[in-house]
């Protein structure tokens, strides 16, 4: 939008409303903004800042988001935009909004459940994982079956039904 020959560029709020409707690329049915790896929209001086945290380091898709958050900024006459990495506090899966959570499981992908918990066993120091009950998302069974620690993506597990026996993935909380 243009006032004489100033260039209007979009508000912040319109900005989060633009970046709330990009895909997570590796699971489209919900969006950046939903994950929670958008963390702050910002103005300083004439750039528009977006700050992001990656699920994890090494995230394939890290570097598809960040293009697609500047193609969208761009189109949307935003002249200056900026990125930067925010790796602290680390993202959690705590930071998916609830409405992305009943998506993920209609998509096929169990959303992740609260953080694992560990318990120290006395006699050895050693630390064990709490088993995790994961029901299935097509038929709601909990006998399932973890196939394989790392799914379609390192951030997801593979399970199995044991009822309906179809394989999901299971975004693993952390």
């Amino acid at each position: 939008m243009s006032v004489g020959d100033r260039v209007l560029e979009p508000t912040l709020d319109a900005i989060w409303e633009m970046l709330a409707a990009i895909p997570d690329p590796e699971i489209p049915v919900i969006s950046i903004v939903e994950l929670g790896i958008v963390r702050n929209v910002a103005r300083e001086g004439g750039d528009v800042v977006v700050t992001v945290t990656p699920t994890y380091s090494g995230c394939p898709a890290t570097e598809m988001i960040a293009a697609d958050i500047r193609r969208t900024l761009t189109e949307a006459g935003v002249q200056h935009c900026r990125m930067e990495t925010q790796l602290s506090p680390a993202w959690t899966t705590d930071w998916i909004v609830p409405a992305a959570r009943e998506r993920l499981r209609n998509y096929g992908i169990v959303p992740p459940g609260e953080r694992a918990t560990t318990r120290t066993i006395d006699i050895s120091g050693l630390r064990k994982r709490e088993v995790e009950i994961v029901a299935c998302p097509r038929c709601g069974s909990t006998r399932t079956q973890e196939l394989s620690r790392f799914g379609s993506t390192p951030c997801k597990a593979q399970y199995r039904c044991e009822d309906c026996r179809e394989p999901f993935d299971y975004f693993k909380p952390h």
